[in-house]
């Protein structure tokens, strides 16, 4: 028995006439012959019932036709599993983010993506993320994970991926756990140097007529929780950038009342958003 054989078998169970069959399925009237004389030597009983004018299954064909149809739809279901998986996406995917995104964002998002598509290379950057949205434009990544900005170029496609509340951070050792007990003339700041948090931090700083007092400017928000558990000075960063840190411990977080969060998502150029492999991405978000 074979899948052809019941293919044959099926058209002509429910045509019911051999030469419409024949023609039908595109073989001649004596190989359908043939092939259902085979299936009814395996059954070891007659399918059909023929006489000059009629023919008709008989029980056993009746129940061998059951059985084709249960087939013939798992094996249909079978090649087309089989030939999606033989067109799947291939190729190397390049993506950039910040050590910190690293960690708390891109392994759910990597993890849902390599199961579906284990055939793609990810080849993955980390660095500030201040050079993210560059390192897109300039096509030395595929993809970023970026925080969205009034800046953001018209030439980038943006996807949200997560909203980010920023903290003040204070050595744990300075026993200071309120913002009222702060007083900004005393205290110096670490803050960012560029990226999108020193739009944010300063804005925030100026609506409150604060002209903080920078000891440093540094590249990333993880030089920044080092720098303030080195007892250097306050920072500002978003939220997990300090749960994900090995220095958490040593850290104090305070709310900062209406201060912008961060907008966090993946971004390409625009040019290339219907790429197969960045909508693959793109989609598992």
């Amino acid at each position: 028995m074979d899948i052809r054989s019941l293919q044959l078998f099926q058209h002509l169970a429910t045509s019911l006439h051999f030469a419409k069959t024949a023609e039908a399925m595109f073989v001649s009237p004596s190989t359908l012959s043939r092939a259902i004389q085979r299936l009814e030597q395996e059954c070891g009983a007659p399918l059909f019932v023929r006489d000059n004018r009629n023919v008709r299954l008989t029980a056993a064909g009746s129940r061998v036709l059951d059985f084709s149809v249960r087939l013939l739809q798992e094996w249909q279901q079978v090649r087309s599993e089989i030939q999606q998986q033989s067109q799947v996406v291939q190729g190397e995917l390049s993506l950039f983010c910040s050590v910190t995104a690293s960690y708390s964002h891109l392994p759910a998002l990597l993890e849902r993506f390599r199961h579906r598509y284990p055939q793609v290379e990810i080849k993955l950057t980390t660095g500030d993320p201040a050079m993210s949205v560059e390192n897109v434009r300039t096509k030395q990544a595929d993809l970023a994970i970026a925080v969205a900005s009034p800046e953001f170029a018209d030439e980038l496609w943006f996807q949200h991926l997560d909203t980010l509340p920023l903290v003040l951070i204070c050595p744990g050792n300075l026993g200071v756990t309120q913002l009222q007990q702060i007083d900004w003339r005393q205290v110096s700041m670490v803050l960012p140097e560029s990226g999108p948090s020193r739009r944010i931090v300063y804005h925030w700083f100026a609506e409150r007529g604060i002209r903080p007092n920078v000891y440093a400017s540094v590249a990333g928000n993880e030089a920044i929780v080092s720098m303030v558990a080195l007892g250097c000075g306050l920072g500002i960063v978003p939220r997990p950038v300090v749960e994900q840190s090995v220095l958490a411990n040593q850290l104090t977080m305070i709310t900062l009342p209406d201060i912008e969060s961060f907008q966090l998502g993946i971004c390409c150029l625009k040019e290339r958003a219907k790429e197969p492999l960045i909508q693959a991405l793109m989609a598992q978000i």
